[in-house]
């Protein structure tokens, strides 16, 4: 074989099959030598073969390459990168480290993966990651295609792959527990809840060890290969299984009309600060890869994880890379960006007013069916919901988070604020022509307190964690309604449960694209701990039993997703008129008095009229935060016209949520709500 090896091609990189072998090309600047390391198995603790590539006749550029002919889909493969090793000068290129090619499709030799061998000095070849050669060219889509549904009609599950089925009562098999096949097996729950899109937390292959001793990271982001499915969310051991089975679970999502939108993490990587371990980037061409002090051998951190990918070099065109791969071979929907303001900054750290990354993102043909949504802010105080770059992203709404939360737990002054959050957040979204769909709305999320836990604790109980409760958000907006914690007391349970409706109906009421975190329809619980990101274990886990023990809330949230899946009102993609007599989809605000709201500090209920002429809708919404029953006027309709009562939380279930045909009507002049309630009428 030997023999007839050739130089191979610069482009494109990664591993690529061709009719006769496989082409390799990686990127290095800073080393002098590389080897490609090919192995017989995935967990041989050697290379079957040494590649040395030639600097002459190996290297176009700063890009090294070698044709191997006689291997396929399927070869095992790593590389050792020679040069200065100079951590002092940031070079970090140390021959004793195998590294993963930053483009492998697929990961090997994770179960015997060592953090800390490629931390320490010494040869970590038995215990190194190694990329695998993937042919995504045979693989049967069956004519399947994005479904491109539109954020007006999205309703966004954030979940966590592992969590969702590795729960013992998930009902799944134990070797699909936890799994992207188990997921699929799951499909029929998704879809019977409503919703249209899954957003999951990182699946890109990362680092599990990169957490305290003892625990496992388990949020996953702490990426090691961009390209490559985690091995430990599928359920097939060969080497090709993770990238098939990831497929697998695509096309049967599609198939049931829900989009996929990965949780990508190109803000930083696993390698960590200084004294992380080198697993491919910083081996390769650390001051390329990442963002340095002026002190080269630190690193500059705005991910609050170590470092900070240089989004500025050649990361750029890795995160491209990686985005068309996910999009064209993979068939995902789309993205939510982690810490995305990290990626708008210089090689300096300072945030650039027109990012040319943001920009490629942005323009990109490829990506132009999917969804781009950013998380606009970063670890290092750059806060730009609002203002973040672009035409076409979509942002995490983090005030309306807030300001419902606060709303809803009764706080003063906040009546002006949930008003506008409700309206798609005018006041933070002011740039001509942005959509009011491109506001991700949320009560919860993966970061912060599940919405059952948002009722139950005032402060956060992280001790699981192993940081003495240092870690996490300490502010969280919210009120345990009498007792911390789990409790029997019937009083306080009804309280809660009621709060957990409301702030259910705001979120669903809002106009923009609604967000649910995995569990909140069944009061997923995580005993308080409001950053479980090392919590592997029940305490993280959906719980099956839930949905028999909360079946209640379930129906109710299943009802409000339909109902308002059901409605143009609440499809809009521009934000709605203030008007009592617009022909065009409008709002008019209440106080307890029609066309009077009282947007004082001390006023804690609000009330609202939602109608769409052309399709001849009309709701009117009340929300009393208030700890005593208000009576609100209610709007007078056309003759022959009725309200009916769709929503009220304070009804014990299942007259907390009726469909339109089994609503009461209401015939009075005004309606009396209860204390801490939320109302939904519908005109028919």
């Amino acid at each position: 074989m030997k023999s007839s090896i050739s130089p191979g091609e610069s482009f494109p990189l990664g591993a690529t099959v061709r009719d006769k072998g496989v082409n390799f090309c990686i990127f290095s600047r800073e080393c002098t030598a590389i080897e490609l390391l090919l192995f017989d198995t995935p967990d041989a603790p050697e290379p079957s073969q040494v590649i040395p590539l030639d600097p002459k006749q190996n290297k176009t550029a700063q890009y090294w390459h070698v044709f191997v002919p006689g291997i396929r889909a399927g070869q095992v493969y790593a590389y050792r990168a020679y040069g200065p090793y100079a951590p002092e000068k940031g070079l970090h290129c140390d021959g004793q480290k195998v590294l993963i090619d930053p483009y492998a499709r697929a990961v090997a030799n994770w179960e015997n993966y060592s953090r800390d061998a490629a931390r320490l000095p010494g040869d970590n070849c038995p215990k190194a990651l190694r990329g695998v050669v993937v042919d995504t060219s045979t693989y049967d889509w069956e004519e399947d295609v994005h479904l491109k549904i539109p954020y007006s009609r999205t309703v966004i599950y954030e979940m966590h792959v592992g969590g969702f089925t590795r729960h013992p009562n998930s009902g799944v098999s134990p070797e699909k527990r936890g799994t992207f096949a188990g997921l699929v097996e799951k499909i029929p729950y998704l879809k019977e809840l409503g919703v249209t899109a899954v957003e999951l937390m990182p699946i890109h292959h990362f680092d599990e060890f990169d957490a305290r001793p003892g625990l496992r990271n388990y949020w996953g982001y702490s990426t090691i290969a961009f390209f490559a499915p985690y091995v430990g969310y599928s359920s097939r051991r060969d080497p090709l299984g993770p990238v098939e089975e990831f497929r697998d679970m695509v096309k049967a999502l599609h198939k049931a009309g829900i989009e996929v939108i990965l949780d990508v993490v190109f803000n930083h990587t696993a390698e960590g600060n200084e004294d992380g371990p080198t697993l491919s980037f910083r081996g390769l061409s650390n001051q390329d890869y990442y963002m340095l002090e002026d002190d080269p051998s630190k690193y500059r951190n705005y991910s609050g994880c170590g470092n900070t990918f240089e989004t500025n070099s050649i990361a750029s065109r890795l995160i491209l890379d990686c985005l068309h791969y996910w999009v064209a071979e993979m068939h995902v929907d789309g993205f939510r960006f982690d810490l995305a303001s990290a990626l708008s900054r210089d090689s300096d750290g300072i945030p650039l007013k027109n990012p040319p990354l943001l920009w490629d993102i942005d323009t990109e043909p490829i990506l132009a069916g999917t969804k781009i949504i950013a998380e606009a802010w970063d670890a290092g105080g750059l806060y730009q919901v609002g203002s973040f770059v672009g035409d076409r992203f979509a942002e995490w709404n983090g005030p309306f988070r807030d300001d419902v939360r606060r709303f809803v737990k009764s706080d003063p002054g906040m009546v002006k604020h949930v008003a506008a959050r409700i309206m798609a957040s005018p006041d933070i979204y002011s740039k001509p022509g942005r959509r009011a769909d491109h506001t991700i709305n949320f009560i919860t999320c993966h970061d912060g307190f599940t919405l059952n836990d948002l009722v139950s604790y005032n402060e956060k109980h992280n001790e699981a964690n192993g940081e003495d409760n240092r870690d996490g958000m300490n502010e969280n907006y919210s009120w345990n309604c009498g007792f911390e914690g789990f409790t029997s007391d019937p009083e306080i349970e009804a309280l809660r449960q009621r709060q957990i409706r409301n702030f259910l109906t705001v979120l669903f009421m809002s106009q923009g694209t609604p967000m649910l975190l995995m569990g909140d329809e069944v009061r997923r619980s995580q005993q308080g701990n409001n950053n479980a990101y090392c919590q592997d274990n029940e305490l993280s886990w959906f719980d099956w039993d839930c949905i028999n023990k909360h079946a209640d809330l379930l129906r109710f949230t299943r009802g409000l997703i339909d109902f308002t899946q059901s409605l143009e009102i609440f499809q809009q993609e521009h934000i709605l008129a203030v008007s009592y007599a617009s022909q065009a989809p409008h709002i008019v605000w209440h106080g307890t008095t029609l066309g009077e709201p009282d947007w004082g500090k001390n006023s804690h209920s609000i009330a609202f009229t939602l109608r769409h002429p052309k399709f001849d809708e009309r709701l009117h919404i009340i929300l009393n935060a208030y700890w005593e029953p208000l009576t609100f006027e209610l709007p007078p309709l056309d003759h022959g016209e009725t309200w009916y009562r769709i929503v009220d939380t304070a009804q014990p279930s299942p007259s907390d949520f009726c469909d339109i045909k089994t609503a009461p009507p209401v015939k009075q002049e005004a309606y009396q709500a209860h204390a801490r309630s939320a109302i939904v009428l519908i005109a028919k």
